[in-house]
């Protein structure tokens, strides 16, 4: 009684009384030394009468003032949290450990978040807590109820409470620090004071980064930030953290995501961990870091820990044979007692179940159980089977008459919780159990009947992975009486199955406890003699009556003595915590059975209660005494498992002056697993309790968690292991865990067996200590190894909870776990936040707990996600369920509202940097084409035999003459419409005929020069075609640009603009729509109109020739221009000549065997490289038919491209990515529908893909396959490479060989190294031959740095040397450097006189076993990526889409991604395909999936809309676009995620 206020004290004085509570104070760990006197003197102030303050007899009834009122009041104020975690000393520590952190600065970038995701995570999305309808609170996976928080006060406190920030903590260092604040000890004023600026420093572990600093410069006034504060929102433009127009520098920066970035690159320079050994030198074999063990690791010392045993457990000659023969005794001797007592919601008692109706009702439970389920030939139930028990919390009545009828008829109970809805967290485990169990039968209320799930017939649905069930319910009104002749058969307790007790794991899997009934005696027996319990002796209970210490005590053992339990629903707890300790006064009960956190919130209500007697309690018995963060008032806790039962409790002690025993534990030693004794001036200790000694009959031994079962040394934490008859006997039906678990033969150092019986594992940590005084330090569910360290979720959480604002978590709903990470463990905290909780609140106490967890536990958080109240799965009792919320985190379905990720600070066994090796010289021998034991990397495409008619002519003009005189009805252009009708087409003749007349318009209207350039900005189409022809008839030189789009004219014509002025274009030949379009308002907006070249409109051109065509004399002369735009954003015009116009076409011709006979459809753009040569000049050269369809017509009719190719029955086509992928994605679902209306792709013998980049397998692969059933041959598709140097490299054409895939090691890959594996291997990426090389091209692969020749195992550039190479850049600027290096290259050594012209892609040759046409083999070019994209990041080479077919795979909402370094940190910006709820699920799977399969940490996660990420022309990523974007903050992002 000595903790609750307003209790009669005894007789013998206050002296007594004083002495005995500064010793618990001082001794029971709730107090620092500084505060002793202090402490000392108001506690004896207290017990001394005031001067004439209190008369008569009143005065012998002074209530305990300061210890419980004043100091309980003191703790509400500090926040109700889950008080098993609850710990002055650890608070105190936590805040000191915070306040350390002041001196240093560093600024980290706060994460940005889009105003429509704040607005929704605000208060208004809420019920307020206290109306919620299933509040809850709990922590780290512990089944419990809702409490009632700190609500209690409803509405209107929810809706007044004050901004969480308001000036008493934004004061400065300086202010007041007295221990006497309202606001909590000195402590934690301090540091509410300290936490405006928090950083963190580090201890002498290898320290992370800091990542919670927020300001650069401390001078914001506090005005402001308040003022910030109560914004509660990020407003996009507000700058708040540090100062963004300048960096550390002093220079100006343009914007807040750069400042923000250099944030994080400094925060992230800090020195983490020890410098790197040597570098590993050349194999590309990346090996992860093996943690080494610290040399100054502690390890134990001690001698080998004996066995310890508890007391004999004394025979009592009235104890019964059985437990149903206990309730024959009590129900025929004492029919008139009181069992049980159940109580509404209002604390009125409900129903008082006698003993004689206990045993009369069990009695005919029993026999309907037997005899009235099936026929009498075939009974549903037999002796032996099992039965499950389903009843709610608020019944123990029911659910004591089931058990007991259970017990009575030889049937094995299993009782669970209620479904509440088919999709309950972790009922499918339940159902799993049930059906491992063979349960056919489910006994059941009436009233919990009614209120199970129901389908539309009334009938109960089958639950989620449950058997099909039987529900019965026991009401006695619905059973039958028994024949006066039936009677149970009781026997003495045996070895069969009494009950079985489920038990969750920390994978959230069921099992089943099976006790037998001799075990469920014994236990009886022990916990009997160790609770001194008595016949009729009162017994309040607040636990879970269906499993556990309230199975154990409220529903068995209290049975045995006839004692009578009165059952305290958690639905009462909830709305008046007190109630226990009002019933405990009303029953004078002897006994009660709580949780510590049952006491926290009695006391916290109990203030002003002041009638409370509490002198006929004579034991307090705690049953989460297995935690080590339990206060000193609690008297008896217990440690108990679901496999072991009872394993150590504190015996109620007579003299109090004998103190529990207490240690004070270094952590750092604890995660190594040893026993260091502190002193607690230290900041990262655990101060731990004893849970007395060993059950009666028990012997108890501590052995490795790990491995074989060896006894641990006495400063050793282990696991407990119990030898006793009082023990579970196996997991029902699994009998190899059983093994592992319950049949547990424990040796010594030398080997020996220390008994010849089987031990019990308990899942209990800790050790023995003195005078045989059990500890616990934690559960083995709740262990995390991180680096060979093992770390306590729950102390983990504990740490989480005292970080101030101690409200912060959502009625202490916080969960900690472990994922695998790169083959580690890795630490991840989820919390429920208040729902008035700001962005700034949020961002500052995350910075906390990582500092907090960081400095006493010495281990880095992982990730750190914060969810919205009331929004984590939780058990059926309202605890939250870790495993579910384990599982919603690896899938990706948490939805947090806030997320801190540290990859940098956790992961520190990346592979070590690679340092560049020196390359092949010149020096090395060269022997044939050898490179140092490699065969040279190069190929060659056949010849360019000189025979056709056409091959007379140089230059394409004059081969358009000669065909409109030899065959001038011969059609070379065909243009379809949208709907697949033919639009327009052309003859020789007729093309011959508008191209003189557009020459007349150019001299004439133009008065254009020989050599002038001209802009072609036309649509896809035969006017294209007619006006190039004009350009080549009148002398001009032709450049065709994209037209702007209509509905985006201020993106798209700076572009167009761009190209005729870079070109110098001496005029504008176009439509007259675009005409007009050019000279609308919108264009004027954009661009200034008046200083473009004269606008010429083909659509009315002159009828008369021109006087002559203009004769072409020197072959090398510039026949166009080809200008695009490369991926990097770069325009560039590359300079054609007619020589390498005549060259290409001949190659094509070759390599695709194209004569006049021939039909081919071309599905592309016709503005720059192949697509522009196939649309435009093949035809004219070849002779051959060209049905164009513009791809922007697909946009209306996906179809058209196919159905062409099907109706004009094409043999080879042409196409781009965007095309492939509008038909995959379009037609999907239309392949029937496609095959009624005839579509046959059978004939298709050649369809290629027009590219610059690695071919995109995935893609072709799904269009073979969605389009084989329409009769499409897989190796018809292929793809096709060219780059700006050289239009087109490789085409696969007709004949030859199929298109190679290879597998390669990515790893390698990085190091430039080539090395093939099988399929399916790990790290292999598959690449795709790009298509043949063409005739007349040579190609080398070489070193981009060294220039020298590399072996056929190296990754290097291609190099190519070619008749239709560019000739150089247009540049009116003369950048000449630039231009000899890309067109006019040479090798370092080895054939240094060829002239070859610089791809720009990496790439790789390889000799297959194939054959070419000419009978050699066949050598196979396979692009990687483009060198200018690939990332150098830890010394190696990434290429984007590499990183990228990751981060797409990670998640289900990803529709499209792109990557970027900045300042060596790796940028990912994410498109969101669904809610903006879902944004800040993406940022753990995309950091996961990168370092799991990349190696590399992602620095910068951005989440935005579909279609922010820029796409050009042919379908590729514009990732330098998205860079500038983003810098420039344009991109306006939903969440921008800064990982630490």
């Amino acid at each position: 009684y000595l903790f609750f206020p307003g209790i009669p004290l005894p007789s013998h004085g206050r002296h007594w009384l004083s002495h005995s509570l500064i010793y618990l104070y001082l001794f029971t760990g709730d107090i620092t030394q500084k505060g002793y006197e202090k402490k000392r003197s108001k506690l004896i102030r207290a017990y001394v009468p005031h001067a004439g303050g209190m008369e008569g007899p009143m005065s012998h009834r002074a209530p305990l003032g300061p210890p419980s009122a004043a100091r309980f009041h003191r703790r509400r104020t500090s926040g109700t949290r889950d008080e098993r975690y609850r710990s002055d000393v650890h608070t105190e520590a936590v805040q000191a450990v915070l306040a350390r952190h002041v001196e240093r600065k560093v600024a980290v970038p706060m994460p940005s978040k889009r105003r429509s995701l704040v607005v929704q995570t605000s208060m208004d999305a809420y019920t307020p807590p206290g109306l919620s309808p299933l509040c809850s609170d709990s922590s780290s996976g512990s089944e419990e109820e809702a409490g009632p928080g700190d609500d209690m006060s409803g509405m209107e406190h929810w809706m007044s409470r004050p901004s969480q920030l308001g000036p008493a903590h934004l004061g400065s260092t300086s202010s007041s620090s007295s221990s006497t604040q309202s606001g909590g000890s000195g402590n934690a004023g301090r540091l509410a004071d300290s936490l405006a600026h928090t950083h963190l420093s580090h201890l002498n572990h290898s320290a992370p980064p800091d990542v919670t600093g927020y300001s650069s410069d401390s001078s914001h006034s506090h005005t402001e930030r308040h003022h910030m504060a109560n914004m509660g929102t990020i407003a996009r433009n507000t700058q708040k953290y540090g100062n963004a127009e300048r960096m550390e520098t002093g220079v100006p920066v343009s914007s807040r995501v750069s400042a923000k970035i250099q944030q994080l690159v400094n925060t992230l320079k800090q020195p983490r961990r020890p410098p790197l050994r040597e570098f590993f030198v050349d194999d590309f074999d990346e090996l992860l870091e093996v943690q080494q063990p610290d040399p100054n690791q502690p390890r134990p010392e001690g001698a080998e820990m004996m066995p310890v045993r508890g007391e004999a457990l004394g025979v009592v000659t009235n104890w019964p044979p059985s437990l149903e023969a206990a309730l024959q005794r009590w129900g025929t001797i004492s029919p008139k007692a009181p069992c049980l007592t159940s109580l509404d919601t209002a604390g009125k008692p409900l129903y008082v179940l006698t003993y004689g109706k206990l045993w009369s009702r069990s009695i005919k439970l029993a026999y309907n159980i037997l005899h009235k389920l099936g026929s009498k030939q075939e009974p549903m139930v037999r002796p032996g089977d099992r039965v499950a028990l389903v009843f709610p919390n608020n019944d123990p009545v029911a659910f004591m008459v089931a058990f007991y009828g259970c017990l009575l008829a030889e049937v094995v109970p299993v009782p669970i919780e209620v479904p509440l809805s088919r999709k309950d967290a972790g009922s499918q485990q339940i159902g799993f159990l049930l059906g491992s169990c063979g349960v056919t039968v489910a006994l059941t209320s009436d009233a919990c009947h009614k209120g199970l799930p129901k389908s539309a017939t009334g009938e109960i649905p089958q639950f989620k992975g449950w058997p099909k069930l039987l529900w019965f319910v026991t009401e006695s009104k619905h059973l039958s009486k028994p024949p006066r002749d039936w009677f149970p058969h009781i026997k003495d307790a045996n070895n069969d199955t009494a009950y079985i007790e489920y038990k969750t794991c920390k994978d959230g899997s069921v099992l089943g406890v099976t006790v037998t009934r001799i075990a469920l005696l014994t236990h009886c027996q022990a916990l009997t003699q160790s609770c001194s319990y008595t016949e009729a002796e009162t017994i309040v209970n607040v636990l879970d009556f269906k499993k556990d210490v309230g199975l154990w005590h409220g529903i068995l053992t209290s049975v045995m003595n006839m004692m009578h339990v009165i059952s305290v629903p958690y639905s009462l707890m909830k709305v008046n915590p007190l109630s226990w300790i009002q019933k405990v006064c009303q029953y004078k009960a002897k006994v009660a059975c709580v949780k510590s956190r049952d006491m926290h919130w009695a006391l916290v209500a109990h203030k002003d209660q002041k009638d409370i007697n509490l002198s006929s309690l004579r034991m307090l018995l705690v049953a989460d005494g297995s935690n080590p963060w339990l206060r000193a008032e609690v008297i008896c806790p217990c440690a108990s498992s679901p496999e072991a039962l009872t394993v150590a409790i504190r015996r109620p002690v007579e003299d109090s002056s004998q103190p529990p025993g207490r240690g004070v534990l270094s952590m750092q030693g604890l995660t190594y697993g040893v026993v260091r004794v502190d002193t607690e001036e230290r900041l990262s200790v655990l101060t731990v309790q004893d849970v007395g000694t060993v059950t009666p009959g028990g012997l108890v031994c501590v052995v490795k968690p790990e491995g074989v079962p060896q006894l641990c040394q006495t400063d050793e934490i282990g696991e407990l292991c119990v030898c006793s008859i009082a023990t579970g006997t196996s997991y029902y039906g699994l009998t190899g865990m059983t093994k592992n678990t319950f049949e547990v033969y424990p040796v010594s150092a030398g080997g020996g067996l220390i008994s010849e019986y089987a031990f019990v594992r308990t899942g209990l940590l800790g050790f023995i200590g003195p005078g045989g005084l059990v500890f616990i330090t934690g559960k083995m569910d709740g262990l995390i190894m991180v680096s060979g360290r093992r770390h306590n979720a729950d102390d983990i959480v504990a740490t989480a909870l005292a970080v101030e604002p101690m409200k912060f978590v959502y009625r202490g709903r916080i969960a900690v776990f472990s994922v695998t990470v790169l083959r580690d463990e890795r630490i991840v905290v989820v919390a429920e936040q208040r729902p008035d909780s700001t962005e700034e609140d949020s961002f500052q106490w995350m910075s906390r707990v990582l500092q907090a967890i960081d400095s006493i536990h010495g281990v880095g958080v992982f990730c750190l996600a914060l969810v919205p109240a009331n929004t984590l799965p939780k058990t059926p009792l309202g605890g939250i369920h870790l495993s579910e919320i384990k599982q919603l985190y690896l899938e990706g379905g948490l939805h947090p509202c806030n997320v801190l990720m540290c990859p940098h600070t956790c992961v520190t066994n990346l592979p070590k940097p690679r340092q560049k090796q020196p390359e092949i010289g010149p020096a090395s021998v060269m022997v044939g084409n050898l490179v140092s034991g490699k065969r040279i990397a190069q190929a060659s495409g056949r010849d360019l035999g000189q025979t056709d008619d056409n091959d007379q002519f140089l230059f394409l003009s004059e081969v358009l003459q000669w065909r409109a005189q030899t065959t001038p009805d011969h059609v070379l252009y065909t243009l379809l419409s949208s709907r697949g009708a033919v639009s327009n087409s052309l003859t020789c003749l007729q093309l011959h005929k508008r191209a003189e007349r557009v020459a007349a318009l150019l001299m004439e209207r133009g008065g254009l020069q020989e050599g002038d350039h001209v802009a072609l900005v036309y649509p896809p189409g035969i006017d294209l075609i007619a006006a190039f022809y004009g350009c080549l008839y009148a002398g001009c030189v032709p450049i065709t640009v994209r037209p702007p789009h209509p509905q985006n004219i201020s993106t798209t014509l700076p572009t167009v603009k761009m190209i005729v002025e870079v070109s110098h274009s001496a005029c504008v030949m176009t439509t007259a729509v675009i005409c007009k379009l050019l000279r609308s308002k919108e264009a004027m907006a954009t661009v200034d109109i008046r200083n473009w070249p004269p606008v010429l409109d083909t659509d009315d051109l002159p009828k008369k020739k021109p006087p002559a065509l203009y004769k072409p004399t020197n072959p090398d002369g510039l026949a166009y221009l080809d200008f695009s735009v490369s991926t990097t954003g770069m325009l560039a015009g590359v300079q054609m000549s007619h020589n390498a116009v005549g060259a290409f076409c001949r190659s094509v011709k070759l390599q695709c065997e194209l004569y006049p006979s021939r039909e081919v459809a071309i599905c592309l753009d016709p503005y720059c490289g192949l697509g522009f040569v196939l649309w435009c000049l093949c035809s004219v050269y070849s002779g051959h038919q060209s049905i164009l369809i513009p791809p922007v017509e697909l946009e209306s009719n996906p179809a058209l491209w196919l159905l062409a190719v099907s109706q004009l029955r094409v043999r080879d086509t042409f196409c781009s990515y965007s095309v492939m992928e509008l038909c995959t994605k379009g037609l999907g679902l239309q392949t029937e529908a496609l095959k009624a209306r005839g579509l046959d792709l059978s004939r298709v013998r050649a369809c290629v893909v027009v590219a610059e980049e690695r071919p995109r397998m995935s893609l072709t692969h799904s269009f073979s396959k969605l389009f084989k059933d329409l009769g499409l041959h897989p190796r018809s598709v292929s793809t096709a490479f060219g780059c700006r140097v050289n239009l087109a490299i490789c085409l696969q054409g007709t004949s030859g060989p199929d298109p190679t895939t290879v597998y390669v090691d990515m790893r390698a890959l990085r190091h430039d190294r080539v090395r093939l594996v099988e399929r399916g291997s790990p790290h292999s990426l598959p690449l795709m031959e790009s298509g043949k090389i063409l005739p007349g091209v040579r190609i080398i692969i070489a070193n981009p740095e060294t220039k020298g020749p590399l072996g056929d195992s190296h990754l290097g550039e291609i190099w190519v040397h070619s008749a239709h190479n560019g000739s150089g850049y247009y540049s009116g600027y003369g950048e000449e450097v630039l231009q000899s290096d890309h067109f006019n290259s040479r090798l370092s050594f080895g054939d240094t006189q060829t002239v070859w012209a610089r791809t720009g892609y990496l790439g790789f040759l390889r000799r297959t076993e194939l054959t070419d046409a000419n009978g050699e083999r066949h050598d196979a070019l396979f692009v990687v990526g483009a060198l200018e994209e690939a990332m150098e990041l830890r010394g190696m080479r990434y290429h984007p889409i590499d990183i990228e077919t990751s981060v797409i795979r990670a998640h289900k909402s990803i529709m499209e991604c792109a990557v970027f370094p900045w300042t060596n940190l790796l940028v990912v910006v994410v498109e969101l395909e669904g809610s903006e709820q879902e944004a800040l699920d993406l940022v753990p799977m995309v950091t996961k999936a990168v370092l799991e399969e990349h190696y590399l940490i992602v620095g910068v996660v951005v989440v935005t809309d579909i279609g922010v990420i820029p796409i050009n022309s042919r379908g590729e990523k514009q990732r330098m676009h998205l860079r500038d974007g983003f810098l420039q903050d344009q991109l306006d992002p939903i969440y921008v995620a800064y990982n630490m």
